[in-house]
């Protein structure tokens, strides 16, 4: 079977309110390198044809100058706005953010964090299943892979059934590297396979949100959303499961780490033509 046409959607539009500033253009790299450059050629690598970037309306300038040529020399790259509405501090959260790319997403798509490095395996495994399935799916990792070092962490805690397929995420926002969960608790990192059928569904869903919610603070979380349609029986979702690596900042303090990490995959070769 041929591969299908997949997009792959950065969310890129946070505030990184914890971290003090914006991580998602922070250097990491040898040569400057940012979260999004390994993420763009790993899902080259992996077959994905087309990027749509989440990012604010205010932060356009920057985004072009610092990785935007690099991102649109590699593949097909369309940028959409979150906004920040004038009464909240920060976005309405990852699921209004999905919204905001409907009507440039027509394939099946894959959807990351701008500030999380995933390893190459979870694209390959990503793409293959978004041309094969019309089921959704997310990659998975080991919530003990995941934690760090110097803060709190939010993380989606997994329920898996016998078939591998997803029962419910319970989001958890500030979970400490000393915490009671077994060692192989499986979270979600946000790496979620969608169809655009799932468009109309947040588009319910966040008018739900805005009726019962608390406007001006509370977050429409993607996490949350798929927890309920799973439950309501609207989506089954396929957990993939990736032997790489997660690496990401949460707090200032974990910059040091990360760079020392991604220092590591670079002296494989795996980004010899990044």
């Amino acid at each position: 079977m041929q591969p299908k046409e997949t997009t792959l959607v950065i969310m890129a539009a946070g505030m990184g309110s914890r971290y003090g500033g914006l991580k998602q253009l922070e250097a990491i790299g040898t040569n400057g390198e940012v979260f999004m450059d390994y993420a763009i050629h790993d899902a080259v690598h992996a077959g994905f044809t087309k990027a749509v970037i989440i990012i604010k309306k205010e932060n356009e300038e920057d985004f072009k100058r610092i990785i935007g040529n690099r991102i649109e020399n590699k593949i097909n790259t369309t940028y959409v706005f979150q906004q920040l509405p004038s009464h909240r501090r920060k976005p309405y959260g990852t699921a209004e953010a999905i919204l905001c790319c409907k009507d440039a997403v027509k394939t099946p798509f894959a959807v990351i964090n701008a500030d999380d490095f995933y390893g190459q395996e979870a694209y390959v495994k990503m793409q293959e299943h978004l041309s094969t399935s019309k089921d959704s799916a997310m990659v998975a990792y080991y919530l003990k892979n995941t934690l760090s070092d110097s803060g709190t962490v939010a993380r989606g805690i997994c329920t898996v059934d016998s078939k591998g397929y997803l029962q419910e995420v319970d989001e958890q926002l500030a979970i400490p590297k000393d915490n009671d969960y077994p060692d192989d608790t499986v979270v979600s990192m946000n790496f979620f396979g969608l169809h655009p059928e799932i468009f109309p569904l947040l588009e319910e869903g966040f008018e739900e949100f805005k009726k019962t919610a608390d406007i001006n603070k509370d977050e429409y979380l993607l996490p949350r959303e798929i927890d309920k349609r799973i439950k309501e029986g609207k989506i089954k979702m396929k957990v993939l499961s990736s032997a790489d690596l997660w690496h990401g900042i949460t707090n200032p303090e974990d910059k040091d780490i990360v760079i020392s990490a991604i220092r590591k995959i670079e002296a494989t070769g795996r980004y010899a033509n990044i």
